[in-house]
């Protein structure tokens, strides 16, 4: 009988083993513990253990750690009669080691597969947030994004964006009138922290060939599932990128996979590590969606695992639905420390064979204290837990052995070339282009006489100095009304589609 993710052994002497449930493994999680107590070894027994059961896992390697997945662990390893010990502790006599396979990606192409998505995919709820905008700045690239769905102009890299939004800072005057306020100075400020983006390295995350997700829901000729590896070791240097990027795949995965229902097993297994980075400044609005989509996407069949060093970077309403939970060993030193320690003692099923605060506390490196749901969903009485040794390597992997790596990878040579379509930058160049060659035309075009059979001139009258030049500037196709209706043009042309735009403010495709 299939038992589910084997965690390793609980009980008195660790010999009860411990398993997360398949059938319950949607119903999101915590792993949880202060810095050195085994939140590592969590994440990559639970990767190997849905990995073999047909699940595939996105996981983002902070530390460089977690790349070992793509190697097999060795006797000559220095843990290697450690683990052999825990494993007689908890009863396992069929350990073996080996490999698990993985895709490796990394934002900036360097470390693994190039992930990108376009700006128009992104939305401007997300894009706001690694940006820092203000209320009024957001308001303004809200109505960049609306006239970009509009009129037609595919927001696709960075370049797009700041086109679209000199256009718009040109036009202000005619925009506010049909949108609201559309303040130059928000649009400098935009412009602004999109340079700043673009020198972290976010350009490189806005482009084409996006990410397809099925490109992440893959299973070997074996039908273990892929194990996808986010290398974030520098994108760590942009937290507010880093939760962004992820926030977003997130969405993109609730918006695009159809329900599911209750499925025996996940159809994909999210892992978000250094979770508070997503909460940390969030409006109040954004968490509130997350709240949301945390609550929904299991119905998907995709399972959210938060990844932190205390319960308490989790917002109380996100937190109450992580139904299966790994506690590695929180500090206690200061008054706040004890608080957060007996509030996350109190979110679990108690114990009566120990005390859930005391162990907690007192639980040593590669012990938990642990608990999953339990048939019809109910939360398990909790345990302390010895948590098995990992069959893949634990630990880094060398350069040549990531780019063995990359190199037999199903996905090699599908993202490794960017591409650049014609999209809003060109389309604008190109009618700021037509305009001024229209206004030219129209200034070197002679003007046609006027009639002054109504007007008495006495004759040899000078004509007023600057007449001659305001009717040229207001005369039909002069330079001026060129402009002014290529203005109305582009206020007044649509493509006849209204781009739908999901929870999260991602453009919502239809399946």
């Amino acid at each position: 009988m299939d038992n589910g993710i084997f965690l390793g052994g609980g009980g008195p002497d660790y010999t009860v083993r411990q398993y997360l449930p398949n059938k319950y493994a949607n119903r999101h999680g915590l792993i949880a513990g202060a810095t050195g107590t085994g939140k590592t070894v969590t994440l990559q027994i639970l990767a190997e253990g849905f990995s073999d059961a047909g699940v595939p896992v996105f996981m983002a390697d902070v530390k460089g750690d977690l790349a070992g997945l793509s190697r097999p662990g060795t006797e000559s390893g220095k843990l290697h009669d450690a683990f052999v010990a825990r494993n007689t502790t908890i009863g396992v006599t069929d350990f073996g080691y080996k490999s698990f396979p993985t895709v490796f990606w990394d934002l900036f192409g360097v470390q693994g597969h190039p992930v990108r998505t376009t700006i128009a995919e992104m939305g401007p709820l997300l894009l706001s947030r690694p940006l820092g905008l203000s209320d009024a700045q957001e308001g303004v690239l809200n109505i960049a994004f609306r006239l970009s769905d509009e009129e037609g102009l595919p927001l696709l890299d960075l370049k797009d964006l700041r086109a679209l939004l000199r256009w718009a800072g040109e036009n202000a005057k005619d925009l506010s009138l049909r949108y609201g306020n559309v303040s130059t100075a928000s649009v400098g400020a935009i412009q602004r922290r999109l340079l700043v983006l673009e020198n972290q390295g976010g350009a490189r995350l806005f482009g084409e060939p996006a990410l397809a997700l099925t490109d992440l829901m893959q299973c070997d000729a074996r039908g273990r599932g892929q194990v996808n590896i986010l290398a974030a070791d520098v994108l760590m240097t942009s937290p507010r990128l880093y939760a962004t990027f992820l926030l977003w795949l997130l969405s993109e995965l609730f918006e695009e996979l159809p329900e599911v229902g209750n499925p025996e097993k996940p159809r994909l297994v999210f892992f978000f590590d250094e979770a508070h980075l997503l909460f940390d400044g969030a409006p109040k609005a954004l968490v509130d969606k997350v709240e949301q989509v945390a609550r929904l996407i299991r119905s998907k069949g995709v399972g959210v695992y938060f990844v932190t060093q205390n319960p308490d970077d989790i917002p109380e309403d996100i937190l109450g639905q992580l139904g299966n939970r790994v506690q590695h060993a929180l500090r206690a030193f200061t008054a706040r420390d004890r608080k957060a320690l007996t509030l996350a003692a109190q979110t679990y099923r108690p114990n009566p064979a120990f005390d859930t605060e005391e162990a907690i506390r007192t639980v040593g490196t590669g012990e938990a204290v642990t608990s999953m749901l339990q048939d019809k969903g109910v939360p398990g009485i909790v345990q302390r837990t010895l948590i098995r040794p990992p069959a893949s390597r634990l630990g880094p992997v060398s350069d040549q052995e990531r780019a063995e790596t990359i190199a037999a990878s199903p996905l090699l040579g599908r993202y490794d070339t960017a591409l650049d379509r014609h999209s809003a930058y060109e389309m604008l160049k190109a009618r700021t282009e037509r305009a001024a060659n229209e206004a030219e035309l129209a200034e070197n075009t002679p003007e046609k006489p006027y009639s002054r059979a109504r007007r008495y001139e006495p004759p040899g009258r000078a004509t007023p100095a600057g007449t001659t030049t305001a009717r040229r500037y207001n005369a039909p196709g002069s330079i001026g009304e060129a402009l002014g209706q290529a203005v109305l043009k582009e206020l007044s042309g649509t493509t006849g589609k209204r781009l739908v735009r999901g929870i999260l403010g991602g453009l919502f495709k239809a399946r």
